[in-house]
């Protein structure tokens, strides 16, 4: 028998009001849930921030030529 079939059981067994405690229980794990922080995954963040990191010097680095020409042409005026 599950779990989830032996709670069931249980709760037929019980008197109105403490079906009334178990509701009352029950919504606060739904609280509970919905406000628990999210476990974030160390291993994709490293991944994630290695990507960013790359895309970020690539565009450093296609932006540099630019850079300089505009720099260039400011020490000429």
């Amino acid at each position: 028998m599950s779990t989830k079939e032996q709670v069931l059981e249980q709760i037929e067994i019980l008197s109105e009001a403490e079906v009334k405690e178990v509701a009352e229980y029950l919504a606060f794990l739904k609280y509970r849930s919905r406000n628990k922080p999210h476990l974030v995954d160390e291993s994709q963040l490293e991944a994630l921030y290695a990507e960013f990191a790359q895309k970020d010097r690539d565009l450093a680095e296609e932006g540099a030529a630019d850079y300089a020409e505009g720099l260039t042409k400011e020490d000429a005026k």
